[in-house]
Formats: structure tokens, C-alpha cells, sequence
């Protein structure tokens, strides 16, 4: 039933809410503690003072129980409020607002993208077997998956950015373009965009051919494929109209997974290209210890996911009549 899930993700959400505050509540280090050591440094004040003043400023209330701090946090969630971030000192609802349009741009190219490029090789891959061309797949899939993302972004950085100067060191558009909608802004966003795609898309896109590779192998041995072979149809009508449009449903409800996923980001892609995306503000957070700021992503990305996982049962529902939602 279509309720069920819907309350089964709701349920979900809840879950990990909760498990991300209590997580995030009990991870190492004070970022209140290290600014009071920075501001009692600089200013030649007691400890002390400076560590009342620091929690005084931000309001933090770590001194209460775990579990009024919870109903704390809960309750100003369904009043819209997610806090204020510790290190930058404005809210984090206005910080997501700021971030997710460039994560949202940069990721739904590269993830379309890739998809297409990967479920055309991953269907080629499956329909001429014991080829090159699979061999290839295999090599490079694993090869993609064994490299770090923050690595082959490194490697673009360097040759395209650094040595070759084709592309920008960091930033989401030149500092001198008014932004608006105009060909210039839009063109400078895509030319500071360039490099980060390439780097999701040369990430992701081994996986989905292997992924669309075994779903294409898996539909060969069906009887319809066989039949069209011994009707004598092209080749090419057979591989499109037969074998992908079959095989594609497996890796479309990954898709839809990863469109949820990818509000995330990857913090290691968007640090390394100093993007101001959510991976780049989710990567800071971590390392200041930016407790509003860690939630509110956390969150972000968890209902991204889940709504996303849902989305894809009614399609694939839509998609292939054989299922049925709630199945």
C-alpha cells in the first residue's frame, strides 16, 4: 500500500534524525572548547571567561541533558529552524539554501551524464560479448571504483587547472560577472563547473555500465530476445528496442536513488575544487565540529534519500506494469 510506505518513510526520517543527533552529539572533539582556547590565546583572558563567553554568543546549551537538548532540537525542526551554524555565525537553513543550487547543478548533469553514457556502453558491453569492448568495462569500472574521488579530482585540478590553466582553481562563477539570469553569468557558472562534473562523471560512470552490463546479460537469456533473433530483426532494433528498454528498469531506480543521494554531495570533490556546494559546507562542519551545521545537512541528505526511494517504487511501478506499489 501506498500509505504504508509513505509512513514507513516518514518513520525512517524520524529514525535517522534521531541517530544522527545522538551521533553527532557523541563524536570527538568541542568546537566551543577550541575557540575558547583560540579567543583566551589571542586576548590574554582566563580560560574560563573566554569558555563562557564562546557558549554565551552561540547559545549552544551544552551544559543541559541530552534529552532536553533532543526535544530542543526536534521542536524548532517543525518550527522550520535548524539552528545557527558555530562557525558562520548565520543560520543553517540560510546556509543549504545558498549551498544546494550549485551541489543540485553540478550533480544532476554529472549523474545524468553518466547514466546515459554508462547504460549505452553496459548495453554495447552485454550485446557484443567476449569483446574488447567488455573487457574495457570490466578495467575501467574497477579501476574508477579502486580511485578516490578526491584523487582523480586532485588529477584533473592539476593537469587542467594548474599546469594547462584551462579551467579555474575554486569557485562557483568569476568574481567580476553580476549574477542573474544573462549569458555571461550562465556561462561562467558552467566554465567553474566543468572540472567538478568530470570528476562525478568519470566516478560514476563505470559503475552503471557494469550495472547496466548485468541487467542487459541477465535479459539476453529471455525468450523474447530469442524470438526477435529468429524473426531475422536488425541487430540495432534489437539491442534498443528489446534488450535496453528491458534492462534499463534495474539501474533507473538506482538513478532516482542517486538523484536523491547526490544532495549530499561529496564533500572531498567539492573541498578539493573549493566549491560552495553542501559537500564543501558538510566537509567544513566535520572538521570544526559545526554541530547545526552537521544536522542540518545530515538531514538534508537523509530526506533527499528517502523521498527519492519512494519516488522510485511509483515509477518503476509506472515503468513496468508487472509491479505493483506496495509489492
Amino acid at each position: 500500500m501506498l500509505i504504508k510506505k509513505i509512513l514507513i518513510s516518514v518513520f525512517t526520517i524520524f529514525a535517522a534524525m534521531s541517530l544522527t543527533f545522538v551521533l553527532v552529539r557523541n563524536m570527538p572533539g568541542d568546537i566551543i572548547y577550541s575557540m575558547a582556547l583560540d579567543k583566551a590565546s589571542t586576548e590574554g583572558i582566563p580560560f574560563d571567561v573566554a569558555y563562557e563567553e564562546i557558549k554565551g554568543m552561540y547559545g549552544v546549551g551544552a551544559d543541559d541533558p541530552l534529552y532536553v537538548q533532543y526535544f530542543r532540537y526536534v521542536a524548532n525542526i517543525f518550527r522550520g529552524n535548524l539552528g545557527d551554524s558555530v562557525q558562520y555565525q548565520i543560520p543553517v537553513i540560510r546556509i543549504m539554501f545558498s549551498a544546494l543550487p550549485w551541489t543540485l547543478l553540478v550533480l544532476s548533469i554529472s549523474i545524468v551524464l553518466s547514466f546515459v553514457v554508462g547504460a549505452i556502453i553496459g548495453t554495447l558491453a552485454a550485446w557484443k560479448r567476449k569483446t574488447l569492448l567488455e573487457s574495457f568495462v570490466t578495467a575501467y569500472a574497477s579501476i574508477t571504483d579502486a580511485t578516490p574521488d578526491y584523487l582523480t579530482a586532485v588529477i584533473l585540478l592539476i593537469i587542467f587547472a594548474v599546469n594547462l590553466r584551462l579551467f579555474p582553481l575554486k569557485g562557483a562563477y568569476n568574481v567580476d560577472v553580476t549574477p542573474g539570469f544573462n549569458l555571461k553569468f550562465i556561462i561562467s557558472v558552467l566554465y567553474h563547473a566543468f572540472l567538478p562534473i568530470m570528476a562525478y562523471t568519470i566516478e560514476n560512470v563505470g559503475g552503471w555500465m557494469l550495472m547496466m552490463k548485468a541487467s542487459a546479460t541477465s535479459v539476453l537469456g529471455e525468450d523474447y530476445i530469442t524470438a526477435a533473433q529468429m524473426r531475422g530483426l536488425r541487430e540495432r532494433r534489437i539491442a534498443i528496442s528489446y534488450l535496453g528498454k528491458n534492462a534499463i528498469l534495474p539501474p533507473f531506480t538506482r538513478l532516482a536513488i542517486a538523484i536523491g543521494g547526490m544532495l549530499g554531495g561529496s564533500a572531498l570533490i567539492e573541498s578539493v575544487f573549493a566549491y560552495p556546494g553542501i559537500g564543501f559546507f558538510f566537509g567544513k562542519a566535520v572538521a570544526l565540529r559545526d554541530y547545526p551545521l552537521m544536522q542540518g545537512l545530515f538531514l538534508l541528505t537523509t530526506v533527499g534519500v528517502i523521498v527519492a526511494n519512494l519516488l522510485a517504487d511509483l515509477l518503476y511501478s509506472r515503468l513496468d506494469p508487472r509491479v505493483k506499489v506496495g509489492e
